[in-house]
């Protein structure tokens, strides 16, 4: 049906499969944007947390940035570097765990710096603290994805900081980018300095957060690096660091899955092995339609299908494809672009099982399972 990079029956079906030399493109661009513009660039563990391909990415990228306790420690264990922490409120069970493997943490509210202060003084290695601002800015177009739209819980705004709410910190960070380009970035940086650039002074870093989405094919990455060394010649003294996700695993991955049955109805059905609400949910939240390698859009081509998943819910479809020729039982499907905000955010809802994940070397293109899921994955969640 049609070319494949790898070879598609070589690995289990449903599976994420990653490919090696598609990951070292996307972190070969990350670490010239570093070189470039001074910055430490961060892998977010939420986006993209295959620990298994952490010996390669850390070779490229600085350390982590972890969004809790098990985060922080995965990234302290399997990738090493930097690793930075932020969560939008911490229990003191949590933050007796985090301060063992923080190098950087990020409070989100001055409550919070002063709630775990004294804790943070007593950990038995030294931490950079910092606070998460919220510069009241975004260019985000879903507003589940907006950290900056009107009642936000996700960062301090200047109207509610005063000088004395960050003694004994040393860095600030903003997020509010999803997606975007480095106009969108620029934009957000000047409201950010409109706001908060009083507080630079006494700072040693400054976190630019994530969503730069500097390995699509479009980025500016030209102007992302002027607007960093714009902001560092402003501010010589302060460490700045990214920390995109997405941005790491971009278009370096795939679900390959299988047709296990077609129905009619007003159209024909066919059903994967996958699920879009278990095993991509992004494609119902976002939402968007994934490509499929030799598939087109509805109508394109001879043969059109409505793709659906194996669970209960109703809404558990994926979209219409068309084909150059009929699906059969038994063929593989390729989705595109499914390494990051696949593997972080699937479920096992109806018992569906988890898919396999895999790897393709980057010179004998041959494909390596790295991992298979069974009862006992679904079962030990639940008791």
């Amino acid at each position: 049906m049609a070319d494949y990079p790898f070879d598609i029956h070589a690995c289990p079906s449903p599976a994420y499969v990653v490919d090696d030399a598609l990951l070292r493109n996307n972190l070969e661009l990350l670490k010239e944007v570093q070189e470039r513009s001074g910055a430490k660039v961060l892998l977010a563990l939420k986006g993209f947390a295959m620990w298994d391909t952490f010996p390669l990415v850390s070779q490229y990228l600085a350390g982590t940035t972890a969004s809790g306790q098990d985060e922080a420690r995965l990234g302290a264990e399997t990738f090493g570097g930097e690793v930075h922490t932020y969560s939008p409120a911490f229990t003191e069970q949590e933050m007796a765990v985090v301060l063992r493997y923080a190098d950087h943490l990020s409070f989100n509210s001055p409550g919070q710096w002063r709630r775990f202060r004294q804790q943070v003084s007593a950990a038995p290695r030294r931490v950079s603290c910092g606070l998460r601002v919220n510069p009241e800015y975004s260019e985000a177009e879903v507003a589940l994805y907006d950290p900056c739209a009107p009642g936000s819980r996700l960062g301090t705004r200047a109207v509610d900081l005063k000088a004395e709410d960050l003694e004994g910190l040393e860095g600030l960070h903003f997020h509010t980018l999803c997606e975007q380009n480095s106009d969108a970035f620029e934009h957000t940086l000047e409201a950010f300095e409109a706001k908060f650039a009083q507080y630079l002074p006494g700072m040693r870093w400054m976190n630019f957060g994530g969503g730069h989405h500097i390995t699509r094919p479009d980025y500016d990455v030209d102007r992302l690096v002027r607007v960093i060394r714009d902001f560092r010649e402003r501010y010589p003294h302060l460490q700045v660091y990214l920390e995109p996700g997405e941005a790491i695993a971009l278009n370096t991955g795939y679900l390959v899955c299988s047709v296990l049955d077609i129905v009619e109805n007003d159209g024909p059905i066919a059903i994967l092995d996958t699920s879009a609400t278990a095993h991509m949910p992004d494609v119902l939240e976002m939402p968007y339609r994934p490509q499929i390698i030799g598939g087109g859009e509805p109508g394109e081509k001879a043969h059109t299908y409505r793709l659906g998943g194996t669970t209960c819910l109703a809404g558990d479809v994926i979209g219409r494809y068309s084909f150059d020729r009929p699906l059969e039982i038994g063929d593989r499907l390729v989705f595109t672009d499914m390494a990051h905000y696949t593997m972080v955010k699937t479920t096992t809802f109806n018992g569906i099982r988890l898919p396999s994940i895999c790897r393709v070397d980057e010179h004998s293109r041959e494909v390596r399972t790295v991992r298979t899921f069974g009862y006992v994955d679904y079962m030990q969640r639940l008791s």
